[in-house]
């Protein structure tokens, strides 16, 4: 199994983001929230990566473990307290239940079709205990950048970085495509995505048998509204 879009090169500077999701305020907000949910339950990360959520998390007491394709992301965790498993996270199932499933930072759209996505809710279902929660992070879709007829909008233009979103709105893609600055050379990725609007995922958690507890616009719970930019969603299993 390869390591998919997270190789060794993505691995080795992906927690050196200045984005917002790196801030440490803001990754102790998420772990309060998470924490909370989790009560004195076990926690699965799906899309683990290098730990940025699950090593607080671990440290406040809750048992993690996380399940992600990339053993070049997972290499960085460094605690002995997370068991990791290596797999797809819409298919790969792990022993025991768990009180808490989570996904975030809009890896939900890193599952490029909407059946894949479909399973990834019926894999977190069927880890989680009676009353378990699964929550993601998410973007909400912005597609009233697009000026009509135009696919192609720039999220980052700056010295070492030029950013640009491709949409194929007819198959509800998306294709980020990365210029960078990297020890002097300029260097290009391009990765696929499939956006996902709230209540598409509502549906494909109602097929796995979720239903919505609670939708938020951060992690602080302020209220989702028309103009919010994404959408941290609970739903509970029965």
């Amino acid at each position: 199994m390869s390591d998919g879009w997270f190789d060794e090169r993505v691995a080795a500077r992906y927690d050196d983001s200045t984005g917002e999701e790196f801030d440490p305020h803001v990754i102790a907000q998420t772990v309060d929230f998470l924490a909370a949910l989790a009560r004195d339950g076990r926690a699965l990360e799906l899309a683990i990566g290098t730990g940025r959520i699950a090593v607080p998390l671990a440290a406040r007491g809750v048992p993690v473990h996380g399940i992600d394709i990339s053993r070049a992301m997972v290499a960085r965790i460094g605690d002995e307290r997370i068991g990791v498993t290596i797999g797809d996270i819409a298919t790969t199932r792990v022993d025991g239940s768990f009180s808490l499933v989570y996904l975030v930072f809009n890896t939900i759209n890193n599952l490029t079709t909407q059946d894949a996505q479909v399973n990834c809710f019926r894999n977190a279902a069927a880890h989680l205990e009676p009353r378990g929660s699964f929550v993601i992070e998410v973007g909400v879709p912005d597609l009233q950048r697009l000026p009509p007829g135009q696919t192609v909008v720039p999220f980052d233009v700056s010295e070492d970085h030029l950013g640009f979103d491709e949409y194929d709105l007819l198959g509800q893609g998306m294709i980020s495509h990365h210029v960078s600055l990297v020890e002097g050379t300029w260097e290009r990725a391009s990765v696929p995505f499939r956006y996902v609007w709230p209540s598409e995922l509502d549906l494909m958690a109602e097929l796995a048998g979720l239903s919505l507890r609670e939708r938020w616009s951060d992690w602080v719970r302020a209220p989702f509204a028309a103009s919010s930019r994404k959408h941290v969603s609970v739903w509970q299993k029965p």
